[in-house]
């Protein structure tokens, strides 16, 4: 048996249910080894099959969801009529719920999500369409080895036509910021602390504000293309601001805040959306 490998073949943007810190927004990159015999052209398969089949098995069925760990004891679900409802209840006490049509959701064969239950469920779906000569799928997941001011984040763009539109689909983001040319990382590490763990909404999404058992919380409620979405998480955990929560916004508001903070500063924002993309403010 020979083994192929290609590292780093996608990457998975997606937020999941987390028992201790909640709703969290992931960028995780892929790596596969496909293990089996030659055929006829030397091959074990050839790589562009290889990379067309992982990616399009991973952008239809994983990437930009919430992954829902279906085995652990705090997770309620529900589908019908093409719709998932979800409600989790975190160690700490607070609820999340999330509803939303079907493909929005992953339903993961696990009490959590690591990179291990994950690969898992990503080999099982990938073996089914490999040819016969291919004995063995192994996935491996992993995050961007950088340093650096890093945040975990979820949100959903209503008026985006892809999958952005789904409400609670996530990063694991980086930010630099350079004031007067230089980089800024106390100011970086400012911004990271801010939005770790955090679920950016747009203020004209808040549906409603209540309290539960001492906790206060916000529901985000919206009907885009896909259809009707809703989330209700602890409003400690959100951020609202007054636009679409899109990569090019939120790097314009940082900049704004800063400049409000430092008049007398200059500044550049380079806020990153997952891994090796985002949007530049100066």
């Amino acid at each position: 048996m020979v083994r192929l490998f290609v590292d780093g073949l996608t990457v998975i943007d997606f937020s999941c249910l987390h028992p201790e810190r909640g709703l969290l927004g992931e960028s995780w990159l892929l790596d596969v080894e496909l293990e089996g015999s030659l055929d006829d052209q030397g091959m074990v398969l050839d790589f562009g099959e290889i990379k067309r089949y992982v990616k399009q098995t991973v952008d239809e069925g994983f990437d930009h969801r919430l992954l829902v760990p279906i085995r652990h004891a705090a997770t309620e679900f529900q589908g019908k009529d093409q719709r998932c409802d979800v409600s989790f209840r975190c160690s700490s006490g607070w609820e999340i719920r999330h509803s939303s049509p079907a493909s929005a959701t992953c339903l993961i064969d696990s009490d959590e999500i690591t990179p291990e239950s994950l690969a898992q469920a990503i080999a099982e779906r990938l073996q089914p369409g490999l040819p016969d000569n291919v004995a063995r799928v192994t996935i491996s997941l992993h995050t961007e080895a950088r340093d650096g001011a890093c945040f975990h984040v979820s949100h959903g763009l209503k008026h985006h036509k892809g999958n952005c539109q789904r409400i609670a689909h996530g990063h694991r983001s980086f930010i630099e910021i350079f004031q007067n040319g230089k980089r800024a990382p106390a100011l970086e590490a400012e911004w990271a602390r801010l939005w770790r763990d955090i679920y950016i909404g747009t203020r004209a999404d808040l549906a409603e504000k209540s309290e539960k058992n001492g906790t206060v919380y916000c529901r985000f409620s919206y009907r885009s293309g896909q259809g009707r979405f809703e989330l209700e998480l602890p409003a400690e955990r959100c951020y609202l601001v007054d636009c679409d929560s899109t990569v090019e916004n939120l790097a314009r508001h940082v900049l704004e805040r800063l400049r409000a903070d430092h008049p007398n500063a200059d500044f550049k924002v380079r806020l990153f959306e997952g891994v090796g993309k985002g949007a530049i403010a100066e």
